[in-house]
């Protein structure tokens, strides 16, 4: 089945049932978010969403999961980035917002997502944004930790 078709039948079940779990593929949320984590989403309104939350976006038949930095009422828009991403997302209308990030589920453990990255994430967050052979082997050493 084609992405595009999966992340519309994911929206529909989100908006349907109001949460939802995906399991996560990408780097752009690394690390507060890695590669094999499960996220528990529910449906949210603009009006739910603070800078700092993390935020399932849908644009163009793909999910964004970013980090909330602003919000524009007036214009209906909301600014997100990846932890990871160099630069922030052309900003998403507030229709595009599907959900929040309850949870994330890694490694047997249920872990809510801070609104703000410690001194550690941030060291880390920087170099990932920098380099992408930084972010391959991040992601290797953290899957390797997992297996054992």
């Amino acid at each position: 089945m084609a992405y595009g078709v999966k992340c519309e039948l994911a929206a529909e079940s989100l908006r349907l049932s109001g949460s939802l779990r995906i399991k996560v593929s990408g780097w752009s949320m690394l690390p507060t978010i890695w590669p094999g984590d499960t996220l528990v989403l529910s449906t949210a309104q603009p009006s739910d969403i603070v800078p700092g939350d993390v935020a399932l976006f849908q644009r163009d038949g793909n999910f964004f999961v970013h980090r909330v930095l602003e919000k524009n009422d007036c214009r209906n828009e909301i600014l997100s980035q990846g932890d990871a991403m160099p630069e922030p997302d052309a900003p998403f209308a507030s229709r595009q917002l599907l959900g929040k990030v309850r949870f994330i589920l890694c490694g047997g453990k249920q872990i809510e997502p801070d609104r703000r990255l410690n001194v550690a994430q941030r060291a880390l967050s920087g170099l990932l944004r920098r380099s992408e052979h930084a972010a391959r082997i991040a992601v290797k050493a953290h899957q390797l930790y997992r297996e054992h």
